[in-house]
């Protein structure tokens, strides 16, 4: 099930202003570009940002969310009829012969069940071409990201166009490592409503994604560092072999 920030109506349409920074897609869009990817595969596009400024860019991109809520944002932007929208995860993906699978941001760490894992892992290797490639990033353990992540480091007011000022802050409410599991609280000051979003999140290191990805066939290329937070993520570039 998607977290209530992807799937709750409210929440999904105010997604985009509480996170207004993707300057993290850019290197994402650099791959792509230099892999000269002609087709491509968005899982857990959410709202659609990450889908639409490839579209933008000449690629054939098909995007894929178990979210509708989420879907309905990103079909009623301009420029969404250039992408093949597909409400599901990976296991719902028809082999596309992508040169291309991307997971941006949190989306790979946001699949902790080991199951949901696995049906993912072989939903990207079916839909990529032989010789195509698997890109995503998790959070380094090592950094231990879950002591930052109290209300008062958090807290954050954004003025919303027609919605008013939503207070959102964050908090873990369960640890049992490598699962950490927090909450979003949304607090809307136009009408006193709040809502929250939970959250389990799985920190991998690289042995075990290393691991994951030779155990459905694909092939570890390389590990790269995250430009936009050095040193806090692992950025894993794995490819579908020839054969």
């Amino acid at each position: 099930m998607a977290d209530e920030i992807f799937g709750h109506p409210r929440l999904a349409a105010i997604y985009d202003a509480l996170d207004p920074d993707r300057s993290d897609l850019e290197p994402y869009l650099a791959l792509a570009a230099g892999l000269g990817a002609r087709r491509v595969l968005d899982l857990g596009c959410g709202t659609g940002v990450f889908a639409l400024l490839l579209a933008a860019r000449g690629h054939q991109v098909v995007a894929a969310d178990p979210a509708r809520a989420s879907l309905d944002v990103a079909r009623g932007k301009p420029g969404a009829e250039r992408v093949r929208w597909i409400c599901g995860d990976a296991t719902a993906v028809p082999p596309l012969g992508a040169d291309l699978v991307t997971m941006t941001a949190n989306v790979a760490q946001s699949i902790a069940a080991p199951g949901a894992w696995s049906a993912t892992l072989a939903g990207a290797r079916a839909a990529l071409r032989p010789g195509g490639h698997l890109v995503f990033e998790t959070r380094d353990p090592r950094r231990r990201a879950w002591e930052e992540w109290t209300p008062a480091a958090s807290r954050t007011v954004t003025r919303i166009a027609g919605i008013g000022a939503v207070e959102s802050r964050v908090e873990v409410t369960e640890m049992a490592l490598p699962l950490v599991t927090i909450r979003w609280t949304y607090a809307f000051a136009a009408d006193g409503s709040t809502l929250t979003s939970d959250s389990t999140l799985r920190f991998r290191d690289r042995e075990e994604v290393a691991a994951d990805l030779a155990a459905h066939g694909l092939a570890l290329d390389e590990v790269r560092d995250a430009p936009d937070r050095p040193g806090r993520e692992l950025v894993f570039l794995a490819r579908r072999p020839e054969r």
